[in-house]
């Protein structure tokens, strides 16, 4: 066993390995600096025995359990006799005889995180208010160009009226775009929404338009219940992420549609026990340093000749669901992670109240 665990020293991220009994086996060096415990003292110990409060850990991990794969619990609170911290965790199932299961943590300063949210909402409201403006000071001539193309077709000789057609067909282009641009601001359509359904349709239409090559590969939790939302705000949202992967990748590579439950979440400034976790993952090059902090701004854009909004649109699509999007990016690994809350008796009002 001890050879399965040499790598594990090294590691900053704090890790704790049990036995099926849920028993700990070991505790790296960075778990014992953030819990203030000794991997010596301790090996041996149960969870209970270890933690003052160990009741989300035995969830986490019964929830491992029974879909056999990793769970994550974001804000967790956990305390022991000489430290209380604030962590996200993840619980992996291992394939061992000896070994049972994995814990990552990963520490939390609770006071950047609800600053980095009022950012996030910020930049929220400023990418809206851009989007409407910029939608309306492009609409408004539209129309006069297309009309102006209109009546040349019929002053100009029929062998010209190809270059009047293609005014028109390309300002009824814009038309379109000014359209969806100003669509977020439309009072969401609420129903009961599938989050695989929504998945299942945006890989159906992206596997249409690429060319062979290209491999999306599923990772459901299909035992995740319905949540409330607007099914085809979702399905472009979701949609426009995946259409960057493809993009990042050239029609050649691997996307993942992965789904998980996570727990006691804060998202958009409030606290949720259950939240539906979806990531899309690539292993293109990843997003260029320069602008992967900015990536949800409106008219970034990693690619040439892109219009830098299908993510600020889905950054606003998810914020109307009260959810949040985050992305993680190195080179052959790309994360973006939607969190949006289960489905609640409250849920239906939240999504109502919210103004364009």
């Amino acid at each position: 066993m001890f050879n399965h665990l040499l790598g594990l020293e090294l590691l900053a991220t704090a890790v704790l390995v049990l036995d099926r009994a849920r028993v700990l086996l070991y505790l790296n060096p960075a778990a014992e600096n953030m819990f203030g415990l000794s991997n010596s003292l301790t090996t041996g110990m149960t969870l209970d025995a270890i933690f003052i409060n160990a009741q989300p850990l035995h969830a986490a991990l019964d929830y491992a359990v029974t879909h056999n794969a990793s769970f994550t619990e974001h804000d967790l609170s956990l305390e022991t006799v000489s430290k209380r911290v604030l962590v996200s965790g993840t619980v992996s199932p291992l394939d061992s005889h000896e070994m049972g299961y994995m814990l990552e943590f990963h520490a939390m300063d609770q006071q950047l995180k609800i600053a980095r949210d009022e950012r996030m909402l910020l930049q929220q409201q400023a990418n809206r208010e851009l989007i409407r403006n910029l939608a309306h000071e492009i609409k408004n001539p539209l129309g006069g160009i297309r009309g102006a193309a209109q009546l040349l077709e019929h002053e100009l000789p029929k062998e010209t009226r190809e270059y009047t057609q293609v005014i028109i067909h390309e300002s009824d282009r814009l038309q379109s775009l000014m359209d969806r641009l100003l669509t977020p601001h439309r009072m969401p359509q609420i129903g009961a929404v599938n989050i695989i359904e929504v998945l299942e349709r945006v890989r159906s239409l992206v596997l249409a338009e690429t060319p062979r090559g290209l491999l999306i590969k599923r990772d459901y939790d299909t035992s995740i219940p319905e949540i409330t939302g607007d099914r085809e705000q979702l399905i472009q949202a979701t949609l426009n992420i995946v259409r960057n992967a493809v993009q990042a990748l050239h029609g050649k590579g691997e996307i993942i549609l992965r789904t998980r439950i996570a727990r006691q979440v804060t998202l958009t400034m409030k606290r949720h026990p259950l939240a539906v976790e979806t990531q899309i993952i690539d292993n293109g090059p990843g997003i260029p340093e320069a602008i992967r902090e900015h990536i949800f701004y409106p008219l970034v854009s990693a690619r040439e000749g892109g219009s830098g909004l299908g993510l600020t649109l889905a950054q606003t699509f998810i914020h109307q669901h009260n959810g949040t999007i985050e992305v993680n990016s190195q080179p052959g690994r790309t994360c973006f992670t939607l969190l949006l809350p289960l489905a609640h008796p409250d849920n239906k009002r939240h999504l109502h109240d919210k103004k364009s």
